[in-house]
């Protein structure tokens, strides 16, 4: 799985552009067509940091900090969905941003997802992994994520785990990568969340997980855009892991099956972070499909 040497480093310039006030943190490299990356709950920019040099060749590659998470500005706002979006799409046009390639992850994908229904226009290919393409199916769940996703969704204890105790950073992030994070990368990751009132963003997200169709802007969104990703020619690739989390064996075949135009690849064993895994597999194959779309 690791037969390449997996960077520490974070080799980019940090830019900033104001966007409702607040400053939104990013780093890009190279020139063209934009290719952005959007990262999800509980990580930042960095988790790109050796999938976007791939990419760099054949496109303007960005990778954006969510508003609150990261080293973007953390204001006092609800966080969630709505504010996660606003913000992001405010980006994108601050940054004038067309044909886009948006590369997606975790809540990332269901960010980058709803853009994408919204702005068809302005999306020239889709690459995703760990994504949240369909509504959760609740009865799919077993018992312990049942009662692990009512402790998450509910504000005491969503404060509790990821606000006091900080366990998406603590636990979940590196029990969620098969390899062992080293302690630099560990740094990385919770350098932006040292205190309670750090860490709003990344503890409000689960709360805006769409379960039997609550909460309904949430459930409306992803639903919307899971029926467009059915019916889209757009060019797209899923990254996927075994046994993973988000997308299964099951969810590969489905995605297969239903969304038109879109290479499937498999890596391994893997969960969420699939990132940290096989970042070099996923920039190579990446770099590949994007040429190939070029082309035709």
């Amino acid at each position: 799985m690791h037969s390449r040497n997996i960077g520490t480093e974070f080799p980019f310039e940090s830019k900033f552009i104001n966007v409702n006030g607040h400053k939104i943190h990013y780093v890009e490299q190279g020139k063209g067509d934009p290719i952005l990356f959007i990262h999800g709950n509980p990580t930042s920019s960095y988790i790109w940091r050796n999938i976007m040099p791939y990419m760099s060749s054949h496109g303007r590659a960005i990778a954006v900090d969510l508003i609150g998470m990261g080293r973007s500005e953390q204001p006092n706002i609800d966080y969630g969905f709505r504010d996660s979006y606003d913000y992001l799409q405010k980006f994108i046009t601050a940054l004038n941003l067309t044909n886009i390639t948006l590369v997606v992850q975790d809540w990332g994908s269901g960010l980058g997802f709803h853009y994408a229904n919204l702005h068809r226009d302005n999306i020239k290919a889709i690459a995703f992994m760990e994504a949240m393409y369909k509504p959760m199916d609740y009865q799919r769940l077993n018992l312990g994520e049942k009662l692990a996703l009512k402790v998450m969704q509910s504000k005491l204890g969503s404060y509790f785990m990821f606000g006091v105790a900080n366990s998406f950073i603590t636990q979940m992030l590196p029990n969620w990568t098969e390899r062992k994070l080293t302690d630099e990368e560990m740094r990385e990751y919770k350098a932006p969340y040292p205190t309670i009132q750090s860490r709003k963003a990344i503890q409000r997200f689960p709360a805006d997980v769409p379960v039997n169709g609550i909460p309904e802007h949430t459930a409306r969104a992803v639903q919307n855009y899971h029926d467009w990703l059915t019916k889209t020619d757009l060019p797209k690739i899923c990254f996927y892991a075994e046994p993973g989390m988000l997308i299964r064996s099951e969810d590969a075949k489905w995605i297969s099956e239903h969304f038109p135009n879109t290479t499937m690849v498999k890596l391994g064993k893997g969960t969420h972070f699939i990132q940290e895994d096989y970042p070099h597999d996923i920039g190579q194959r990446l770099a590949n499909w994007y040429q190939q779309i070029n082309v035709t």
